[in-house]
């Protein structure tokens, strides 16, 4: 296949995935605010559609990363093709997951299937190791962080606010939930819209139209929109599961929660790395559940979440060595 031709499917496929980690992760983002009811459904929707949008437009540093710590594009032999089988097997991973309302990480799903169709492609030496570990690590790290930052949160929250009335403590936590939102957002826009703008210029440089992998502006904006229009669309079952299936939010935790996921999110964004906000907002919700009591989170629904966790990786380098294998098949 033409590579003219190749590179318009990847866009396509690519900008297919942000828009379907928009609905599937952003959701994550206004969970807490529309379980305590701090914003209407729809008016959390459009704040997080709006500010995912401009967060998306504010930083490239993530997508350098994902573009070029996995694999060398320049080295790889139908690099295009690879490209496109790890957005095959990355959507339908998302689209499983989403199905069942299990709010998986878009982020391993796209750093899973891109390693293992360049396994499959060209063995295991085309894989930057060093840089997919660190990469890994950031992954593993950030919940574990977040968890840590939630439960100081909210062990800080009731520490100033235990002598509060409830009712006054609530009403204003409440108020303070539509700006944590609008930084969840935010927040989410600088880390996650990066990863895709990272996997067409991989795809650009592997099919010799750049040489650098300096995202080009037209790769920003579009995968911005993307995401903010899936955002858009709303993802209710991940929203479902994040917002009530975890713990009982009130307006204190819930802005807890919210503050916690963004600092995480953002401080890997400044540092440019890739981290799963699913992860981050699932396990500072949790840490702060813990700071309430230990019983207070579910943990049978935490357990279901973190065994998708771990097995999004292999299960999707599996999928996206299938994948490449079906595409050579075809086209190759």
């Amino acid at each position: 296949m033409e590579q003219h031709a190749i590179i318009i499917i990847i866009v396509i496929l690519a900008l297919t995935f942000d828009f379907i980690n928009g609905f599937h992760d952003t959701a994550n983002a206004i969970a807490t605010s529309i379980s305590t009811k701090a914003l209407p459904p729809k008016m959390a929707i459009a704040l997080a559609a709006i500010m995912n949008l401009v967060g998306a437009l504010t930083f490239t540093g993530v997508a350098k990363t994902v573009g070029g710590k996995v694999a060398d594009p320049m080295h790889i032999q139908h690099g295009t093709y690879v490209v496109a089988a790890a957005l095959v097997a990355a959507i339908a991973w998302n689209l499983f997951t989403w199905y069942y309302g299990i709010p998986s990480s878009s982020s391993h799903a796209l750093i899973g299937s891109l390693a293992g169709s360049v396994i499959a492609a060209a063995g295991f030496g085309a894989v930057n190791f060093a840089g997919f570990v660190t990469i890994i690590e950031a992954l593993i790290f950030s919940p574990l962080l977040a968890f840590t930052v939630g439960y100081v949160v909210m062990t800080l929250i009731r520490y100033i606010f235990g002598s509060f009335s409830p009712h006054k403590l609530n009403s204003r936590f409440r108020l303070l939930q539509i700006l944590t939102a609008a930084i969840q957002s935010f927040s989410h826009g600088t880390n996650d819209a990066q990863k895709t703008m990272g996997i067409i210029t991989f795809a650009l440089v592997a099919g010799g139209f750049q040489s650098t992998l300096d995202v080009p502006y037209w790769v920003k904006l579009s995968a911005a929109l993307a995401m903010a229009f899936g955002t858009s669309i709303g993802g209710w079952k991940i929203i479902k599961t994040v917002g009530t299936k975890i713990i009982k939010f009130e307006p204190a935790s819930g802005f807890a929660s919210d503050i916690s996921s963004a600092i995480v999110i953002f401080g890997a964004t400044l540092i440019k790395m890739p981290v799963s906000t699913t992860h981050v907002i699932s396990s500072a919700i949790m840490g702060v559940g813990s700071a309430k009591r230990f019983s207070a989170v579910k943990w049978d629904t935490a357990i279901t979440m973190v065994t998708a966790w771990v097995i999004t990786l292999p299960v999707t380098m599996v999928l996206a060595a299938i994948s490449f294998t079906l595409v050579k098949l075809i086209f190759l």
